[in-house]
């Protein structure tokens, strides 16, 4: 009896496992197929030629009058632009791709966690989008213009488009990330895994934690270097006033239990 007990158990573990990547397949396709869709629809119109103009406007404002960016590879003049159009129709479709994993997840959740959930997802999608708009108009004007100051009038600049889009994706990361400080912080004194008192206490470790990491993924100019670390310590600061008013777990709603739903 026993073993027959522990037999239908283990063909239930089994049923509930498969159930699980049958939906996280039909939520995968879901999100591809979005993207997908947004992709054909942005490569039609405006097309991938305009949407790379679009990017490289920043570059182009800081070149000679009259320069272009150039292509060394046979292929680049095309691939570049579908990347650019690509990498554009994942940013317009991220609401629903990120619809699909909190759908995906949800159920297993507590009810606390769906309310904290929701915001975070809403709240980290917003500023990751901010730190790149940031970027682009203005971090990426600043330092380009800054660099084109120091080109010896002997030298023509012609940047490749295959480098600049390496440039732009990475600076894109780099302050997009950058731009989810506060979401951290608050995840970080909502779990309990450290309180306010020593995150203050922390400032001068985050200061110099910050302009390292922007000597690293920045270029080697002081400029872009300010313009990632400044941002990164005034966002540390936002997030401890928003932690302020976050109970930590086990502090919420006076104790009460929690179920999933």
């Amino acid at each position: 009896m026993s073993q027959d007990k522990q037999t239908l158990e283990e063909e239930m573990q089994q049923e509930s496992f498969m159930s699980h990547l049958v939906e996280l397949r039909s939520r995968l396709l879901k999100a591809v197929g979005a993207v997908v869709v947004v992709f054909l629809i942005l490569f039609a119109y405006p097309g991938a030629s305009t949407i790379y103009d679009i990017l490289a406007q920043p570059m182009l404002a800081s070149l000679p009058e009259g320069t272009r960016m150039i292509a060394t590879g046979v292929i680049t003049p095309f691939m570049v632009p579908v990347k650019v159009t690509m990498m554009a129709a994942f940013i317009v479709s991220l609401p629903i791709v990120l619809y699909q994993a909190w759908a995906f997840v949800a159920p297993g959740l507590y009810r606390h966690e769906k309310r904290l959930a929701l915001p975070l997802i809403a709240s980290s999608t917003v500023l990751f989008l901010l730190g790149m708009a940031f970027c682009y108009f203005f971090v990426f004007r600043t330092v380009f213009h800054f660099i084109a100051t120091f080109a010896p009038q002997s030298i023509t600049p012609a940047p490749d488009i295959e480098a600049y889009l390496s440039f732009v994706m990475t600076m894109f990361l780099a302050f997009g990330i950058t731009f989810e400080v506060p979401v951290a912080v608050v995840l970080l004194v909502k779990t309990g895994i450290v309180d306010v008192a020593k995150l203050r206490q922390a400032r001068g470790y985050v200061v110099v934690g910050a302009f390292v990491i922007a000597a690293v993924v920045t270029p080697p100019d002081v400029v872009s270097q300010f313009m990632l670390a400044v941002p990164l310590c005034l966002l540390y600061e936002v997030g401890l006033i928003c932690a302020r008013m976050i109970r930590p777990r086990g502090q919420s709603e006076g104790g009460e239990l929690t179920e999933r739903h």
